[in-house]
């Protein structure tokens, strides 16, 4: 994970994890617009997962 990736999900989470495939980014594009703070843990917590 790296600082760039991390500034880019505090500020925009769906890009930062456009990578990570489709579902994803919807599942995070959804939790931003419900609400700013559950979209950049989601990104966060996909973005530290190293299975991915």
């Amino acid at each position: 994970m790296s600082f760039w990736r991390v500034l880019l999900a505090i500020f925009f989470p769906p890009l930062s994890i456009l990578d990570k495939g489709c579902g994803s980014v919807l599942i995070v594009l959804l939790l931003t617009i419900c609400g700013w703070v559950p979209g950049v843990i989601a990104a966060l917590v996909i973005l530290n997962n190293p299975d991915k």
